[in-house]
């Protein structure tokens, strides 16, 4: 079984939604330590909207259209393994309806074009992956004088939302993610190593140099990967406002061994949603039905839900309390 999000290619795409006045930008921002990272951007705009899909993600946008407001909040998301900056697009395009300017990153080497980066860098990465992106944003971007600096939330799923923990200030504890194996050798994350390389067995190796980015304050974190490796000590650093989602179906990241165990850690206690009838790839956008003619097995991998649950109708929630979460924790002025 795959760890985390499978691979969602630009062929995976949302349903069509309601043209919206959001402007939408592709962009490249600079990692001195790897390739530049791909990045797109949805961002409040009163440039005219196509009445047809003219995305990858079936979304109508003012591509390259003008930036709309002032001192706009800014949240970076993070897609889980094997995904894309397209993962998460309806939360995005919701965000950037609600007055927020959006940045996804595609993570290099763990992405679904390109997924050749071994575990143990994947970790480490992404969390530096989110800091270029910000980096970028605040000062690099032709619309960086448009974002209020002190108003930034991270959006993480699967390990995604390990990365947005590590982001926010934690510090995975990896022996402690060895000796869960050890004791669970069934853990979807076990069985697919992604624990591996971690650091444990046979000559000692460098701690792992973990980059923590104080400019976050707020984080909406569904199904976190890894999360056996975050104990109380692991997030003690952890200051800022949590939502913390969990799928009640989830088995690819247990519930019990992962969400369940960042929640005890967390010290201050998040706003917690647990989704009935919902397996992991909920949090993933909706597909193209298309999809199931043209990648029956990627539709099958990550498309299809538990009877009964409807993923339209939760990402209509899920968009809601994302924009009402980070509204709260975001206000303007503070």
């Amino acid at each position: 079984m795959r760890f985390l999000v499978a691979a969602l290619s630009a062929v995976l795409v949302l349903a069509a939604a309601p043209a919206g006045a959001v402007g939408f930008q592709w962009a490249t921002a600079p990692d001195p330590d790897d390739r530049p990272l791909d990045i797109g951007i949805w961002y409040p705009s009163d440039a005219p909207v196509p009445d047809h899909p003219n995305t990858p993600f079936r979304q109508a946008l003012a591509v390259n259209g003008p930036v709309s407001g002032d001192r706009l909040p800014l949240v970076v998301i993070s897609h889980g393994n094997a995904g894309s900056l397209g993962s998460h697009a309806d939360v995005a395009k919701a965000l950037a309806e609600a007055g927020f300017v959006v940045v996804a990153v595609t993570h290099t080497g763990n992405n679904g074009r390109d997924n050749s980066y071994r575990p143990a860098r994947r970790l480490v990465d992404r969390p530096r992956h989110i800091s270029r992106a910000l980096d970028f944003m605040l000062t690099g971007w032709p619309g960086h004088d448009r974002l209020d600096p002190s108003r930034i939330g991270i959006f993480g799923f699967s390990l995604g939302g390990f990365t947005a923990l590590v982001a926010i200030g934690g510090t995975p504890n990896l022996r402690l993610a060895v000796e869960h194996c050890r004791q669970d050798p069934d853990e979807p994350a076990c069985l697919s190593g992604e624990n591996s390389n971690s650091g444990t067995a046979g000559a000692p190796r460098p701690a792992p140099s973990w980059v923590h980015d104080p400019r976050i304050r707020a984080a909406v974190i569904a199904s976190p990967g890894l999360g056996f490796a975050f104990d109380k000590d692991a997030l003690a650093a952890v200051t800022v406002p949590v939502q913390l989602w969990a799928a009640a179906g989830d088995r690819v990241v247990p519930e019990a061994t992962n969400t369940a165990l960042v929640r005890q850690a967390l010290p201050v206690p998040p706003e917690f949603r647990e989704v009935e009838g919902a397996g992991h790839y909920a949090f993933v956008a909706p597909c193209d039905p298309a999809i199931e003619t043209l990648k029956p097995q990627l539709w099958a991998t990550l498309c299809v839900d538990p009877p009964g649950f409807d993923r339209v109708a939760f990402h209509r929630q899920l968009d809601d309390e994302a924009v009402a979460f980070f509204r709260a924790q975001l206000p303007a002025g503070r």
